[in-house]
């Protein structure tokens, strides 16, 4: 079982070079940056996980800054982004600030996707809430297409560029694997109609119990003619017991969130956290 840890970098949380250092001490397998890049203070969209929305999403850092830092001060350590909002970037700069870092990480980054929540926030990029999905799917099989022809176009609703060039290509080939993260079953859907695995929240009311769809998920992987999906569970509570039980029921990793402090807060957690993976991998 693969572990991963996940985190809201801000200007007052442990920094990415000590962190990404020290889970990589601590036998981790990644480390994980969500996104947001702001919140309109309508806040006409609810909270997904209920109540006030935490400070740390008005704060976090840029996911692509801050993974670069933490791949660079590291040599086996993954970076994820967890999630991307696909929805609102540009799919010509995103694709290359994937294949960028995945360069600079020797081939370590995992593309975690996903539509988004916000819909003023995506409004504010020129995303429709209501196209969200179709946006997505477009602007990652466009970067796909980016990532592995010299000379890349693509042509659709949402995204349209005619022949043209650009570098660098990414190290892992044909690309970082695209973790698509979203509920079931229409989540788990988008993940095996073009991803590479699927991302679930253990900690979404929508979900109830992961391990319970986990079956039902790879049959759907089947009957569409895939190949076995990975399977990394977000959200994760530090809890050996149930990591044990996505282990053994062929999960690959869990991502667990890790305390929104400064290195006196995190590396405590960490400490304890290292148990965990020794107590679930020996």
């Amino acid at each position: 079982m693969k572990f991963g840890g996940a985190i809201c970098f801000a200007d007052y949380t442990m920094g990415p070079v000590e962190l990404g250092r020290a889970m990589e001490e601590r036998g981790f397998e990644s480390v994980w940056a969500p996104e947001h890049s702001h919140i309109p203070t309508s806040r006409a969209t609810p909270f997904p996980q209920g109540g006030d929305l935490p400070k740390k999403y008005y704060d976090v850092m840029d996911p692509f800054v801050t993974l670069s830092a933490a791949a660079a001060a590291t040599k086996t350590l993954k970076v994820g982004t967890g999630i991307c909002l696909v929805s609102q970037r540009d799919p010509i700069q995103t694709a290359k600030a994937v294949a960028s870092l995945d360069q600079i990480s020797g081939g370590r980054f995992l593309f975690g996707i996903g539509a988004g929540w916000n819909a003023e926030e995506m409004a504010d990029h020129g995303t429709e809430f209501k196209n969200r999905f179709k946006v997505m799917r477009e602007r990652v099989e466009a970067m796909r297409v980016i990532w592995t022809k010299s000379k890349a176009e693509y042509s659709g609703e949402f995204v349209k560029f005619p022949p043209m060039m650009t570098w660098p290509k990414p190290v892992q080939k044909p690309h970082p694997p695209v973790l698509v993260g979203g509920a079931f079953p229409h989540g788990a859907k988008r993940a095996i109609a073009y991803g590479d695995g699927w991302i679930p929240h253990a900690k979404r009311p929508a979900y109830g119990d992961v391990i319970g769809l986990l079956p039902e998920f790879r049959k759907m992987v089947k009957e569409a003619g895939r190949e076995p999906m990975p399977v990394t569970i977000y959200g994760h509570p530090e809890d050996a017991d149930l990591a044990k039980r996505y282990r053994d029921d062929g999960c690959e990793r869990i991502v667990i969130n890790l305390a929104q402090g400064k290195t006196d807060e995190v590396l405590p957690q960490l400490d304890k956290l290292a148990k965990i993976i020794r107590a679930v991998n020996g």
